[in-house]
């Protein structure tokens, strides 16, 4: 009986998710349909860590658009307004179509456990199929390297795109805490 609960729990949080961007389209998540993948990029107006990933993440989403990857910008915050989001996409030059979701409530964050911004989160009709870094660009808080030399997440893309299952399916994510409210 306890083992029929657990796998019913289970399930139940396991299917879409359904939010609006900024732009007030619809938007369902997690769930992508065969043949299509959904990315998540938790990032945040005031973190300076996930502002620095502006450009690498507008290049990951422009790449693997024709390849099937949907990638959504997450902004996990009470206070953040769509015209904050629009002069942030502006300002830091994110790729046009991405949309963009204010998460106030918390719901894709917690459903994707996302801690930091900017973290990725990778969802196949299978489900999550990685969760992290984007790459290793940051050892700590504070600490960068001149350039990355672990692609994390774009190899966890790569393995995707193909059918195949990403060779790390997680890491551990260094930025700016989502402080939830």
């Amino acid at each position: 009986m306890r083992l029929v609960l657990i796998c019913l729990l289970a399930w139940a949080g396991s299917g879409p998710v359904v939010v609006r961007d900024v732009d007030g389209r619809s938007l369902s998540l997690l769930s992508p349909a065969r043949g299509t993948s959904d990315l998540l990029f938790f990032v945040n107006t005031e973190c300076p860590i996930s502002n620095r990933y502006a450009p690498e993440i507008t290049r990951i989403c422009s790449e693997y658009r024709a390849r099937g990857v949907n990638c959504v910008l997450v902004y996990p915050d009470t206070t953040t307004t769509a015209a904050m989001i629009g002069t942030h996409r502006q300002e830091f030059s994110f790729a046009l179509g991405v949309p963009a979701v204010i998460d106030r409530n918390f719901t894709l964050t917690t459903a994707v456990d996302a801690t930091v911004t900017p973290q990725a989160a990778l969802y196949t009709p299978s489900g999550l199929a990685y969760r992290g870094r984007i790459d290793n660009l940051y050892a700590n808080v504070g600490q960068a390297r001149r350039t990355a030399t672990t692609h994390d997440l774009r190899e966890a893309l790569d393995a995707v795109v193909v059918g195949k299952r990403a060779p790390v399916t997680e890491t551990e994510p260094v930025g700016c805490s989502i402080e939830r409210r």
